[in-house]
């Protein structure tokens, strides 16, 4: 989430046309506390029991947590892309990301 927050205004064109929701498994007071302490521009949702992530295949549902998995969705709410898992060591994982974002979220700045 650090490194989101890092390139927050060019990866995700600083919230204009793009909305980054971050769902994890953890407790949501869990995730309140996070998000406010590191004052990330982002939303933190909550999966706790992991229904979310295991409708849509993100989640490892025997060890009750979260797959990193990053949808990235249209307007219109269907997935247009994912990248399954997102290696967020991998500097090359957002360089893929940003060119997937930026294929969704032109249309919408026409």
């Amino acid at each position: 989430m650090e490194a989101y927050c890092d390139q927050y205004a060019t990866l995700f064109h600083g919230g204009e046309d793009v909305v980054l929701l971050a769902i994890s498994a953890d407790a949501p007071e869990e995730q309140a506390a996070w998000a406010k302490d590191e004052d990330f521009p982002f939303t933190f949702l909550s999966d706790s029991g992991i229904p979310v992530g295991t409708a849509y295949g993100a989640a490892l549902p025997t060890r009750g947590i979260d797959n990193r998995t990053v949808f990235i969705i249209d307007t219109a709410g269907t997935i247009q892309h994912v990248i399954a898992p997102f290696r967020e060591i991998d500097p090359t994982a957002y360089v893929d990301l940003q060119e997937a974002i930026d294929r969704i979220a032109r249309p919408m700045q026409q």
